[in-house]
């Protein structure tokens, strides 16, 4: 592994998962900022399963609780991201319900920090 590689690590889990009292993808984005990683996104889905789920969920304007596919995508160095996998890894196999974690090479074209 090149010292500068970066990859990209991706969460797959449900907008109502928990981690204790916590929403799972607000735990996990904030844990990510106190351990100094680069960027991290949340993306919810408008429709989805997974292999935990018995239904497919999809987002109506008449329900008001929405179980939906979420998406946390974690960009860092390669190294960086292993490391916080390792850290949080115990708490995702601990988690009532399913998830599912990929990790792949990516190529940074532009790293530009805005202005403070």
């Amino acid at each position: 592994m090149a010292k500068n590689e970066h990859s990209v690590l991706k969460i797959y889990a449900s907008t109502t998962d928990k981690i204790g009292t916590k929403l799972f993808y607000e735990h996990i984005v904030y844990l990510a900022k106190e351990k100094g990683i680069s960027g991290v996104t949340v993306y919810r889905g408008i429709m989805g399963y997974g292999q935990s789920s018995k239904h497919i969920n999809s987002s109506r304007f008449w329900e008001l609780t929405e179980k939906l596919p979420v998406m946390i995508e974690i960009i860092d160095k390669t190294d960086i991201l292993e490391d916080f996998y390792n850290s949080i890894e115990s708490e995702l196999l601990e988690m009532p319900k399913g998830c599912l974690v990929s990790m792949e090479s990516i190529r940074i074209k532009l790293m530009k920090s805005g202005i403070n």
